[in-house]
């Protein structure tokens, strides 16, 4: 059982988000050649390392059976794909009800995965405890796997030996598309949104955001600075009136100035309109 560290928000985003990194260990790692994918040129398909899973997260475009049968128990929400995110030693799976992470290396063409570590909420969406465990099933099973580079998104598939194929497209990370790792910042936005003070005419809103300060420990520390509006946007955050938000950002400079992407949700909280 996962205990929720005390300076945690209240939603269960907080705990997913938080819970599973301290989780994560480190483990070794072998790389192997991987099976070709079907219908793919030989000449796309290279031999599967960390190195070439990592830089993408791995979003589930397509899964069938043995017979060519669509897996519905894997899309039960089709807006929020099922995500897998490499490392160097540990993989991380996204979008189900429980967080989930594992160990990882590669043998003789196959993911091996160890013991599964995962946050423990309830599921009370239908079928999303089904996904959990569809899910974690697949990936624990020993499938082959192998990577299609011939397209525009490199192309992630495994293949289970009773027949199952899940075919994952690879997005670019922020690191990989800004050529870093980013500045880790941590941001609060209010509730209310406020208008733009870029001189645009007509409705334009922007967030109004004040830096927040955590010690190693993931301790709230110092005081909150100053709010101010923010013109930009936080790409991957989509903002929802009435609620309070505490997020981990990265924060990339580039030539046209710096770009902030969102890492996780850290604190939660629905205020009351006035």
């Amino acid at each position: 059982m996962l205990h929720r560290p005390p300076h945690l928000g209240s939603t269960d985003m907080s705990i997913r988000n938080l819970v599973l990194p301290l989780l994560l260990t480190l483990a070794a790692c072998t790389a192997c050649s991987a099976k070709p994918v079907p219908g793919a040129s030989p000449d796309s398909v290279v031999p599967v390392d960390p190195t070439s899973l990592q830089g993408y997260h791995w979003k589930l475009q397509s899964a069938t059976d043995a017979t060519g049968k669509r897996i519905a128990a894997l899309f039960v929400r089709p807006d929020r794909p099922v995500q897998l995110d490499f490392s160097q030693n540990h993989l991380t799976i996204g979008q189900l009800c429980n967080a989930r992470g594992a160990n990882y290396h590669i043998e003789q063409g196959q993911l091996v995965l160890g013991p599964m570590l995962s946050t423990q909420m309830a599921c009370l969406q239908a079928g999303l405890g089904g996904l959990d465990q569809a899910v974690v099933q697949r990936l624990k099973s020993r499938p082959s796997i192998s990577i299609d580079r011939e397209g525009a998104m490199p192309q992630l598939q495994l293949a289970t030996a009773d027949g199952d194929m899940l075919q994952f497209t690879g997005q670019p990370t922020a690191e990989r598309r800004y050529g870093g790792p980013g500045q880790v910042e941590f941001l609060e936005v209010a509730a209310q949104d406020v208008p733009c003070d870029t001189g645009a005419s007509g409705d334009t809103r922007c967030l109004s955001v004040r830096d927040r300060h955590y010690d190693a420990h993931g301790l709230k520390s110092g005081e909150p600075g100053p709010w101010h509006v923010m013109a930009s946007g936080i790409e991957g955050y989509t903002h929802e009136p009435g609620m309070r938000n505490v997020l981990r950002v990265k924060r990339f400079d580039t030539s046209e100035g710096p770009v902030y992407v969102l890492d996780m949700v850290v604190e939660s909280e629905k205020v009351a309109t006035p």
